[in-house]
């Protein structure tokens, strides 16, 4: 099936990306609504505007398109404008995304698909947090932890690369502090450098760290596609 993938630039949209490849699908573009601020209750908002390195790095393309509002009504209204775009220019037949408990979500999503006549792929929903970790690890996904906002999450964590030894950590405090440990409700949010999809991995330039603390931001201030790895 012909797909267009909501994407992000995280884990779970760029996981969902992998996954839906490896069960046969054509993942023909990825769609990227640039949020008005980290108030919104649907989309990612850290380091947005890099998901074009890595739209670059997988050779697919991007279509975007910026919110002036946090309202989960225009940004579903614009996801659906970016998602006609997507239909008439290459005739995509449904979408992925990285929804993995969040009904709302995910019903938001259907019902945008029911309305376009349209597909919804959802390849990680109701995924087990610490495997799910795991697994992506084991396929080789590099990836940096670029927001907190939840107890037991300190301002350590911010640009952090997340492999074997950081998952248990997390996962001893997710138990602890009672966070979901995949963040999909906000307590963090993540930023892919490499993975198996990429043609050459993200190199981060320039950043600049954020913590008022509870909350805190690693944001991504110059990046470049490093064209001396593969």
């Amino acid at each position: 099936m012909k797909l267009a993938a909501l994407f992000s630039g995280g884990k779970d949209s760029t996981y969902s990306i992998y996954l839906a490849k490896h069960q046969g699908h054509d993942v023909k573009c990825v769609l990227s609504v640039f949020p008005k601020s980290d108030e919104s209750h649907l989309l990612h908002h850290p380091n947005m505007k890099l998901t074009s390195l890595q739209s670059e790095s997988m050779k697919i393309p991007q279509i975007t398109i910026e919110s002036n509002s946090d309202e989960t009504s225009t940004e579903l209204e614009l996801i659906e404008k970016i998602l006609i775009r997507a239909q008439n220019e290459y005739n995509v037949e449904g979408i992925v995304h990285g929804g993995i408990k969040s009904n709302f979500q995910k019903n938001n999503f259907e019902n945008l698909c029911q309305k376009l006549n349209l597909k919804s792929l959802a390849p990680l929903w109701e995924s087990e947090p610490k495997q799910y970790l795991d697994d992506l690890v084991s396929s080789n996904f590099v990836f940096i932890i670029t927001s907190v906002s939840s107890g037991g999450l300190d301002d350590s964590w911010l640009g952090k690369k997340i492999g074997k030894e950081e998952i248990k950590e997390l996962h001893h405090l997710s138990k602890k502090f009672g966070f979901n440990l995949n963040f999909e409700g906000g307590e963090a949010e993540t930023f892919v450098l490499n993975c198996p999809l990429f043609s050459h991995p993200i190199e981060i330039l320039k950043e600049e760290k954020s913590w008022d603390g509870y909350r805190g931001r690693f944001e991504i201030l110059d990046a470049r596609l490093n064209y001396d790895v593969r």
